[in-house]
């Protein structure tokens, strides 16, 4: 039987937890050892023997994007009292619009982007990783009974389109007033009884 994980050592934590708050603030796409070493307080050799290559560093960032905006979610989908779709699309969209949270959706829109242009490298898997972080997060959002089929997976999937077309916008425009008509317009619309090709299978 192989050995298990080996438990990151508290220093290589510490300095990725350090790493991704320089990412944060600074982005993904020009990373460089040397100012990310010089910001965090370590060296270039560090990191190397830390995470083994820059490659190895970028993969170690991005999974911690990834689990800070799925935490995120799930404590928004604990925190709504209605557990319908249309609820629970209403209160992720206050949370995407908080100014506080626009660090992590810009370097979240960024690896996303990354991951389609250059699928063979630490970006790998990102975008369609995410893609089903977020359907899982809706998908707990719909009745169990309509979880499965065409249908359910059709609703889930246009609301994470509108959510994501709107933060696109307002991450460009800084218009949270329109991208957030949209959102409410596609809200009303599915909240009627036959609305989106309800009852269809």
């Amino acid at each position: 039987m192989s050995d298990p994980t080996p438990t990151p050592s508290p220093r290589r934590q510490e300095l990725l937890e350090r790493a991704y708050r320089y990412a944060l603030r600074n982005g993904l796409a020009e990373l460089s050892l040397r100012p990310l070493a010089t910001a965090i307080e370590s060296s270039p050799r560090v990191l190397l023997f830390l995470f083994g290559s820059k490659d190895e560093l970028v993969r170690a960032l991005l999974a911690r994007a990834r689990a800070d905006e799925h935490a995120l979610l799930t404590r928004v989908r604990a925190d709504t009292t209605r557990r319908d779709l249309p609820t629970v699309v209403r209160t992720t969209w206050q949370w995407l619009v908080e100014p506080a949270h626009r660090p992590l959706l810009t370097l979240w829109l960024e690896a996303y982007g990354r991951s389609l242009t250059e699928p063979a490298g630490p970006w790998a898997d990102f975008a369609r990783q995410t893609v089903d972080d977020w359907l899982g997060i809706l998908a707990a959002a719909q009745a169990p009974a309509r979880r499965r089929g065409r249908t359910a997976a059709a609703e889930r999937t246009l609301a994470l389109a509108v959510l994501r077309g709107a933060l696109l916008d307002l991450l460009a425009t800084g218009d949270t007033g329109r991208a957030g008509g949209a959102v409410e317009l596609y809200l009303r619309l599915a909240d009627r009884p036959t609305a989106l090709g309800r009852g269809r299978a």
